[in-house]
């Protein structure tokens, strides 16, 4: 079988090795084109600042990228746009809405979930709907459970959107504070002491429904088993409004790169940097050099990667990680895209097949840090709608389908066995899949067969709930912990930065201002956490960090990593004072 490997090198720049000192000025460099720094870059320029944004990856988007499997573009990164209201807040400078970037299709169907024992269940944008429909699949007393968390879902989010998710980091003092010492009962509603396991059974007796809603500790990489109840928040974040953006996610990102570019932004991809630079008599930073060796000044620098690699690119000696900081990191993922004719139940867009022990899968990653054996399976059907009908592709693909034209992609007759709703592919499309693995790259180098392994593993968990995909094996792009980890230095493969275990796991996330004057950070591993939205969020609060730095005293302030770290003594990273 021969599989490709997705290796995720970054593009080699291509103008050459020649220094270039360049004059600051008001310059605001930022490392990194993913949706933290495509953020800053749009808040500071509507600022009237100058921007620059580097990336290494030879198109913008950072996790929200693409894979080229069978001769087709795969989303290969996030999958599911919520909060759009974030995005809406972000354009509103620009006099833009997101569906004026993207179209958008609002999902009414949320997700779709199937189980060993045949049974499955939709949950639908309208609560009532998914009441109804939760009532039908297990009872009317587990309806009403789901009603009473959907209620204190609404009420935890509302409850720290103001305080937590649009703030700058608090610590447990002064998120209390913001809420109000006064309102006790509305502290208690968090549930900062609970895991999100214990408190779905405070609302649900079925442990199909538990395992459900506990999969939304997934979303920031950690487990249900481990993680606050605060994240049952996600179920409300969903109510809202799930949506699915015409070409994909990454068309998300690269509709946000050319509003950056038409308002003033400088993108420069294929352009890793190797150092962030200082001046030593002032711990400020002074800009950054590429892998070319180019040299770029600047007032400020924005860095939007994993703050795991932060260190290095300070100019710091590298250590090999703790066991402490493996066992804090995220989840990774397996994730397997290619194109394939999905034969069985019938697909939605997000589509969920979950395995027989839940616990004995967060068990396998996170205290034996092995592929679990039997993992639960999320599939993203990319050709198809929210509902699961066909739709027209951005590249043309499939262009018509729909009521008139869905005999273009689906045959329209039964699936023998899986159900009169059920439809075949009359040819293959696009698939992407995912199971959680170990962020252990930096420790165990996956081999071809081991990655094989856990494909087999996926495609029996899909056949023992009631789908097959039938798809071609050289057409199929892997990318596993060794790939993220390459895409990520120094994090073993975590894509969500290091797990939410614990209730203070959320307030040891880096704040918007770095260790070095000047020094900003963004993206999914720093405060508010990870997510496209999240990530949105904290390239705003690295932006209003610094225009507040520089309008309040004119000079930069200088803050400390989480835990007291000190800033290092500047060495071979110095760029001489003027």
């Amino acid at each position: 079988m021969s599989i490709k490997i997705d290796t995720l090198h970054p593009n080699v720049n291509e103008q050459g090795g020649a220094d270039v000192q360049e004059t600051a000025d008001d310059r605001v460099v930022i490392i990194g084109a993913g949706m933290g720094g495509l953020s800053a870059a749009l808040r500071l320029v509507a600022a009237g600042r100058r921007v620059l944004v580097l990336e290494a990856a030879a198109t913008p988007g950072g996790k929200l990228r693409q894979v080229l499997a069978g001769g087709q573009p795969h989303d290969a990164g996030p999958t599911v746009l919520t909060m759009k209201w974030v995005f809406d807040d972000l354009l509103a400078a620009f006099g833009r809405r997101l569906e004026d970037l993207v179209p958008l299709e609002q999902a009414d169907v949320l997700a779709r979930h199937y189980w060993p024992d045949g049974s499955h269940l939709d949950l639908h944008a309208d609560a009532e709907e998914t009441g109804r429909a939760v009532a039908s699949f297990a009872g009317r007393r587990e309806a009403e459970g789901f009603r009473r968390f959907a209620a204190d879902s609404r009420k935890v989010f509302e409850l720290l959107r103001p305080s937590f998710i649009e703030a700058s980091r608090p610590n447990p003092v002064s998120l209390s504070h913001r809420i109000g010492w006064s309102r006790p009962a509305d502290l208690l509603a968090l549930r900062p002491f609970s895991s999100l396991w214990s408190a779905l059974g405070q609302y649900f007796a079925d442990p199909r429904l538990r395992q459900l809603f506990g999969r939304y500790a997934t979303y920031c990489g950690s487990s249900p088993f481990r993680a606050p109840a605060t994240l049952m928040l996600v179920a409300h974040v969903e109510q809202q409004g799930v949506f699915v953006p015409a070409g994909g996610m990454h068309a998300l990102a690269r509709a946000l790169a050319d509003l950056a570019r038409d308002a003033g932004v400088v993108l420069r991809p294929a352009s890793p940097v190797a150092r962030i630079l200082a001046d030593a008599a002032v711990a400020k930073v002074r800009g950054v050099q590429l892998d070319t060796g180019e040299v770029i000044s600047a007032s400020a620098v924005v860095y939007t990667g994993d703050v795991a690699a932060l260190g290095a690119l300070l100019g710091r000696p590298r250590q090999p990680a703790s066991a402490r900081s493996e066992r804090r990191r995220s989840l990774s993922a397996l994730v397997a895209c290619g194109p394939a004719r999905a034969v069985g139940v019938p697909l939605a867009h997000h589509t969920v097949f979950f395995s027989a022990d839940y616990a004995a899968e967060f068990e396998a990653i996170f205290r034996k840090r092995r592929p679990p054996e039997d993992p639960t399976v999320y599939v993203c059907a990319l050709d198809r709608s929210a509902a699961g009908g066909a739709r027209a592709r951005a590249d043309g693909a499939g262009e018509g389908a729909g009521p008139a034209g869905a005999t273009d992609l689906l045959s329209g007759t039964s699936v023998p066995g899986a159900g009169g709703d059920a439809r075949a592919l009359l040819r293959p499309e696009r698939i992407y899949c995912l199971m959680n693995m170990p962020a252990d790259a930096d420790r165990h180098r996956y081999t071809d067969r081991e990655l094989g392994e856990c494909l087999t593993a996926m495609d029996h968990r899909l056949a023992a709930n009631g789908l097959t995909l039938d798809r071609r094996p050289e057409a199929l792009v892997l990318s596993g912990p060794d790939s993220f980890a390459r895409l990520a230095p120094h994090t073993g493969g975590a894509i969500y930065g290091q797990a939410s275990h614990g209730w203070m796991a959320s307030f040891t996330r880096p704040a918007a201002r770095g260790p070095l004057q000047g020094l900003y950070l963004a993206g999914g591993s720093v405060h508010p956490g990870p997510g496209v939205p999240m990530a949105i969020l904290s390239g705003k609060l690295a932006a209003q960090s610094l225009i507040a730095d520089l309008s309040s005293t004119g000079r930069f302030r200088r803050a400390a990593m989480p835990g007291g770290t000190s800033t290092p003594p500047a060495t071979a990273d110095v760029l001489p004072s003027p």
